[in-house]
Parts: C-alpha cells; sequence; structure tokens
C-alpha cells in the first residue's frame, strides 16, 4: 500500500501539470503575438505620422523605444511560458537577438524609409515623403556610376595584393636571419590608421612639390610628378596607398596558413626530386586554396568599404577618377546635406554589395570543391 501511493499521486499530478504547461503555453502565445502586434503598430504610426500620411503621432522615436523594451521584455516571459525550461536557455540569446534588431534591422529599414524622402539639412521645408524621385536621380546620376566602375577597378587590384601577400608569406615562413624582426616590420603599416598613411604617404611623401617620393622622380627623369593629376596615376596611387596597409592583413592570414600545413609533404616532395616551383604549384598552393579563398574575400569586403584614404587624399578627383561609393556618399552627406538622396544611395550600395557578396561565396565554394 504505501509503495502504491507515490506512483498514483505521480499519475494524479502528470495531468495537471500537462494541463498547467498547456495553460502556461497559450498565454505565453498570447503575450507573443499581443507584443508584437503593439510594437508593429507604434512602429507603422509612427513612420505613417512622419511621413505626413496621418495628423496624429509622436513628435520624437523615444515612445518607439520605450516599446521595444517592452516587447524585449514580453518576448523573454512569452519563451518561458511556452517554452518552460529551455525557453529560460533562450534568454541568455535574447539580448543579442534584440541588440541585433535595435543595431542592424530597425536602422536598415529606417534608413530604407529615409531613402524614400527629400530630406536636406540645409532647407527650411524640412523632411517629406517624394516617392520614386532620388531612384529616378540615381539612376541618371553619372557620377555615382563612375565611381560605382571605379570600384571594379579596385576590387580587381586585390588579385594583385593577394600575389604579392602570397610572396612576403613565402619568404617569411622560409628559414631566414632576423625572420622575427621582419614580421614585426611588415605588421607596421596595418598598424597604423588609414586616415594616418593617406596624410603620411599621399599628402607628405607624395606631395608634388617637395615630397621625398616626387623629388625622387625628378632625379630619374619624371618632369612632372604630379601623382594625383593623372587619373590613372592618381588611381594606382591610391591602390598603392590602400595595399601598404592592407597587404599585412592578407600576409598574416596566409603566414598562419603556410605555418599550419604538415611539413612531412614538402619534405615527401623534396625526396622524390620536385623542384621548388613544382612544390609550390602542386603541393603548397592546393593545399592554402582555403585560407586563399577565406582572406581574398574578406579583402574584397574591407575594398567595397574604402573611402578613408580617398577623401582625405583626393576627395574623388581628378574628375572623379579615384571616387569611391563610399566617399561619394559621404561627399552627399557632407557638402550638400542631402540625407534623403544620400540614404537611397546606401541602400543601393548595401543591396548591391549582398548580391556580389553572396555570388562571390558561391564561387568561392565551387570553385574549392572542384579543386579539392
Amino acid at each position: 500500500m504505501n509503495t502504491a501511493l507515490p506512483e498514483t499521486a505521480g499519475k494524479v499530478h502528470e495531468p495537471l501539470m500537462r494541463s498547467q504547461a498547456e495553460a502556461n503555453g497559450a498565454w505565453g502565445r498570447i503575450l507573443l503575438w499581443l507584443s508584437s502586434l503593439i510594437l508593429a503598430v507604434i512602429v507603422v504610426w509612427q513612420i505613417l505620422y512622419k511621413a505626413s500620411v496621418i495628423a496624429v503621432g509622436f513628435d520624437t522615436w523615444r515612445p518607439v523605444l520605450y516599446t521595444f523594451i517592452l516587447w524585449a521584455i514580453a518576448i523573454g516571459a512569452a519563451q518561458v511560458l511556452i517554452r518552460g525550461e529551455r525557453g529560460k536557455h533562450a534568454l541568455f540569446i535574447l539580448p543579442a537577438v534584440a541588440f541585433t534588431v535595435a543595431m542592424v534591422i530597425f536602422p536598415t529599414f529606417f534608413g530604407l524609409y529615409i531613402a524614400f524622402t527629400d530630406w536636406n539639412l540645409s532647407s527650411l521645408t524640412g523632411r517629406h515623403f517624394n516617392g520614386l524621385d532620388n531612384v529616378r536621380s540615381l539612376l541618371g546620376d553619372a557620377y555615382f556610376w563612375n565611381a560605382l566602375r571605379n570600384m571594379i577597378y579596385y576590387v580587381l587590384f586585390v588579385l594583385a595584393q593577394y600575389v604579392i601577400a602570397f610572396g612576403l608569406a613565402l619568404l617569411l615562413n622560409a628559414e631566414i636571419k632576423a625572420r622575427k624582426f621582419f614580421r614585426v616590420a611588415f605588421l607596421l603599416p596595418f598598424m597604423l590608421s588609414p586616415v594616418a598613411v593617406s596624410w603620411m604617404i599621399g599628402k607628405s611623401l607624395m606631395e608634388y612639390r617637395f615630397g621625398p617620393a616626387a623629388t625622387l622622380a625628378r632625379h630619374l627623369g619624371w618632369d612632372n610628378p604630379a601623382f594625383f593629376t593623372s587619373p590613372w596615376i592618381a588611381r594606382l596611387s591610391i591602390v598603392a596607398m590602400d595595399a601598404w596597409v592592407w597587404i599585412p592583413f592578407i600576409m598574416i592570414l596566409l603566414l598562419a596558413g603556410l605555418q599550419a600545413m604538415p611539413k612531412e609533404v614538402t619534405e615527401a616532395a623534396k625526396v622524390d626530386g620536385a623542384s621548388p616551383w613544382q612544390s609550390f604549384w602542386q603541393i603548397t598552393f592546393p593545399l592554402m586554396l582555403p585560407v586563399s579563398v577565406t582572406a581574398i574575400v574578406l579583402k574584397i569586403i574591407f575594398q567595397l568599404k574604402l573611402a578613408d584614404i580617398v577623401i582625405n587624399v583626393t576627395a574623388g578627383g581628378p574628375g572623379g577618377a579615384t571616387d569611391t561609393v563610399s566617399s561619394f556618399i559621404f561627399r552627399e552627406y557632407r557638402d550638400r546635406s542631402n540625407v534623403g538622396y544620400g540614404t537611397m544611395l546606401a541602400e543601393f550600395y548595401l543591396v548591391i554589395i549582398i548580391i556580389f557578396v553572396t555570388l562571390l561565396l558561391k564561387f568561392a565554394s565551387r570553385f574549392m570543391q572542384r579543386t579539392t
């Protein structure tokens, strides 16, 4: 009798616990959908008010922020009610999700809203919705398409940076004297800010009157060593400064890959009589493909954001020859105070980057599968 009582009590309590869990799950789903609906209504209401579609709304976006905070708390409580102990585990992820929504997703959609407005900070009329006018201006903006075309040149030069970085990585991986010193020395440019590099090299060393590089060019026979007056020379000068900063980054990735390679493979190739070139092309290079693809993809992503050196050295000149999309958007904000059109350019460029990087990653994945 005594041993049967706990079993009977447990069987009695099981339906009660199940019904309680179902009730908690129902309340949790109600809380989840209700809080999300309230947040969506507040956001849409505020957007319509700011777009002058409705006459009643909030003067600032602070109520939307407060609603978002309450929504995040409600989501956490709903997860606990719906999933029980697993919901408590999910609470550790929710702060990161809320931060991503607040700092990435919301600014992106808010920027998309700004992109369809005529908002110039120098105008007294303020911000108002202008439909597709910014899109039409973008499609007919020759300066923007010129900057986008320049980005093709800059991205292609990443391959040259990769070749130079690979050579330096092979050199620093070999048994040479003062190898540790050279590793630190080659990393020094990467430790500097691109803004500092643009002033130290572009504004000082390459200054066409008194700069050391211009003086040396005169001694070598260049009558007018102006590095930033000819379009292609100016573009190559920007690429050289960018390469000086970023080649160490690619080099250190490749050097790490070389040091992780099994030495038995290269030693076996030497025993079989392979020449240094055969050993590199048939063994080292294929084994380094994963690291190489990673380094190139990362550098291309950084290259698509190139702006600081261009802004400080040439401001996009001569005649837009060195302009990048980021530097052009920067001038649209700073010089023309055209927030609406500048945001449209930024959103359009973001879509191009997403499509390009997605295709690049797919191509890299297929290339890796085909070669390994």
